[in-house]
């Protein structure tokens, strides 16, 4: 991953338009931190997959969100409408309208996380295999240059996951979407979030998906209905709370739950301003125990 990072810092200066794909289903958690400040001033599109999986008003929210926040161009698509992302290219030649000629290519970087779906959308752009797709993280090892229709140049990355996620909760949907390895993560802290999250705001495709007769009032009490109902007991009749945590990611992947986004623009906002207020927290006690360390001497 840090070494990724150095060969996109590298190659960034000479790229004409940054193409960022981002997990719909987790837009700002999906997104690298490091990519507003190694920009600078480059167009960007950011493409918005696995849309068949997410809620499609929050998709929407998120996309007015993006470009008028961030100042970018999107594009909301899933892997079975490939035509649709085949209008990438004709985004990137809108945007940068000076090149595309013969004798000036438009040069392009593809970034995204692992399992965000990059390779697949390489392969439709391409109209071949050229980019290794799986259903895990970090399939794409190396960076590659891949010349496509229409004279775009498109670099393509390595899956980058940042070493240090600040925002806890942006780590267990990195987790719960599978943009981190299983072996990786604690199922059921992973699943006891998810839990809460879809009792808050998608408790009618709970009801729906495990026929509950009501909503339970708590996550623990989710957890232990889902076990129950899909047989997952160990001895004295009690839930296997693994089993049960494996089941309900797993669902919530593969979308027989429903269509379901795990952050919204307000969350997001909600969670960054009680992040700097930690922050501001921890520098003032740092402060405050070098201030009375100086004392002492």
């Amino acid at each position: 991953m840090h070494k990724a990072s150095k060969e996109i810092k590298q190659v960034i200066p000479q790229i004409d338009l940054i193409i960022e794909v981002l997990d719909a289903r987790i837009p700002f958690s999906s997104q690298n931190p490091m990519l507003s400040t190694l920009r600078g001033d480059k167009p960007c599109i950011k493409i918005l997959s696995k849309t068949d999986l997410a809620d499609p008003d929050t998709t929407l929210l998120w996309q007015n969100y993006l470009e008028q926040e961030q100042g970018v161009k999107t594009l909301a698509v899933t892997t079975l409408q490939p035509e649709k992302i085949k209008q990438i290219t004709q985004l990137c030649h809108k945007m940068i309208p000076e090149k595309g000629s013969n004798d000036k290519l438009i040069k392009t970087m593809i970034m995204g996380i692992p399992n965000v779906g990059k390779s697949t959308i390489i392969n439709i752009l391409a109209d071949r295999i050229i980019a290794k797709t799986g259903n895990e993280p970090a399939v794409t090892k190396r960076q590659q240059r891949i010349t496509l229709k229409n004279n775009i140049v498109l670099s393509d990355t390595p899956g980058v996951l940042w070493p240090n996620v600040e925002n806890k909760n942006s780590g267990y949907r990195l987790a719960a979407t599978g943009a981190i390895k299983d072996t990786a993560m604690e199922y059921t802290d992973v699943a006891f979030f998810t839990a809460e999250y879809l009792l808050k705001h998608y408790p009618e495709e709970l009801k729906t998906r495990y026929q509950l007769e009501q909503i339970p009032e708590n996550e623990s009490d989710l957890i232990d209905t889902i076990g129950r109902k899909r047989g997952c007991l160990r001895a004295g009749k009690h839930v296997d709370l693994d089993k049960t945590s494996k089941i309900l990611i797993a669902e919530l992947r593969a979308g027989t739950i429903g269509k379901i986004t795990l952050e919204t623009p307000k969350i997001i906002e909600n969670e960054l301003i009680e992040l700097a207020l930690v922050k501001e927290k921890k520098a003032a006690k740092q402060s405050a125990r070098k201030q009375k360390w100086k004392q002492s001497r």
